[in-house]
């Protein structure tokens, strides 16, 4: 198992919330705009669940930014 200092899944979750915020979003309004849903956007922004690819890719979309975008560390 690799350990790090910082567990990446916490800058990852601050970003998508900040954003999220920005654009006067509620976890339910994102979550039916990334066809997820909410408790796993919750999950997401408080740093406890991973995130695959994929449903990066679908949130990033609905919050009109680029996965780069929310994985600058």
């Amino acid at each position: 198992m690799v350990t790090s200092v910082t567990d990446p899944r916490k800058p990852l979750g601050a970003a998508i919330r900040k954003r999220r915020l920005a654009l006067g979003l509620t976890q339910e309004q994102l979550a039916e705009k990334a066809d997820l849903h909410w408790t796993y956007i919750s999950g997401i922004e408080r740093g406890i669940r991973n995130v695959s690819i994929v449903n990066l890719f679908h949130i990033a979309t609905a919050l009109e930014v680029r996965v780069r975008d929310l994985v600058k560390f």
